[in-house]
């Protein structure tokens, strides 16, 4: 009985090792380098960051794979789908509502697949020269057709 455990578990990593080998990195392009990465979430959330502080939805949603598979997690959450998580920001982008403006702090990334990364970092939202909120969160980003958009966004808030 022992021996055909071994067997079926090395039958396991045989299957799984042969699947890995088979990707097609073409479907995707070159694995993505950590730098390339850093660059590209530093130039995703820059523009974000814009949007957001100029009252552009659609522009900061710009960012998050449009579909049902993206997620999002936070106190209000979770979310899945672009359009359920643009409903969730909608509130704070309607005519006079009250809206913090925002920026982001100690972005780390690193590439976890050659067509995913991970991000995590700090975002604060501010008036002047007060913080009303600020928290930490992680983004999962994946190189698609349109280039690379946000499939994760797990938020979470310290104050």
């Amino acid at each position: 009985m022992l021996a055909g455990n071994k067997m079926n578990r090395a039958s396991l990593v045989l299957a799984i090792a042969l699947l890995a080998g088979c990707y097609d990195t073409q479907e995707r392009g070159n694995a993505v380098a950590a730098e390339e990465l850093h660059a590209i979430v530093d130039d995703l959330l820059t523009d974000s960051e814009e949007k957001w502080n100029g009252g552009d939805l659609d522009g900061f949603m710009y960012w998050y794979q449009r579909g049902p598979g993206t997620s999002f997690m936070g106190s209000d959450g979770p979310f899945y789908g672009w359009e359920q998580i643009r409903e969730n920001y909608a509130p704070r982008f309607g005519p006079g509502a009250p809206r913090d403006s925002l920026r982001f702090e100690n972005l780390e990334t690193r590439p976890i697949a050659p067509w995913l990364g991970l991000a995590t970092a700090r975002y604060v939202l501010f008036q002047e020269d007060s913080v009303t909120a600020t928290g930490i969160f992680t983004l999962v980003v994946e190189k698609t057709p349109e280039g690379w958009r946000i499939i994760h966004d797990h938020s979470s808030g310290t104050d």
